[in-house]
């Protein structure tokens, strides 16, 4: 039979507190640093996120993008003109069906912007060396089950509002 003592039971809020502190710092980190990298390719916040998505999820409808990245369509419409206008993506016809549009990412300027990213990659591969392959399965967890809480959370919002 396992007692758990209020020692514990505060420990373990400590810890709590301090992973979702930690979260947020990284949080406010990475946006720092995704403006730092947005203001050298004279890109917008909003709009590199979309392009992040593209690349991962890519190609894309601009419906299927804007949902993912929850925005409205008309406002999608202006960011994926602008991405298109700066070189960053093209739009084609969907071949199966030539009133769809798909969305998809140029090589060339995606190679700039990783460039720019390579510094928090590289700091990123030394810290992930530094854990052994049960740890980093239990990390990698770790991120999936807080996006998923954050993109219920996100949806939660939407569907009340």
């Amino acid at each position: 039979m396992s007692h758990v003592t209020s020692g514990d039971r505060r420990a373990r809020r400590r810890l709590t507190t301090q992973i979702k502190d930690g979260l947020r710092d990284l949080h406010n980190q990475l946006s720092t640093l995704n403006r730092q990298v947005g203001g050298h390719l004279a890109i917008k916040d909003t709009d590199m996120d979309c392009l992040d998505l593209i690349n991962r999820h890519g190609p894309l409808s601009p419906s299927a993008l804007a949902r993912q990245a929850g925005l409205h369509a008309a406002t999608m419409t202006g960011i994926l003109d602008r991405l298109e206008k700066a070189g960053w993506i093209a739009r084609e016809r969907d071949p199966a069906d030539r009133r769809a549009v798909t969305v998809r990412a140029l090589p060339d300027r995606g190679r700039e912007m990783y460039r720019l990213f390579a510094g928090m990659s590289s700091a990123l591969d030394s810290i992930c060396a530094d854990y052994d392959e049960q740890q980093l399965e239990l990390l990698a967890d770790f991120l999936h089950k807080i996006t998923d809480a954050g993109q219920t959370a996100s949806h939660s919002l939407t569907a009340s509002s």
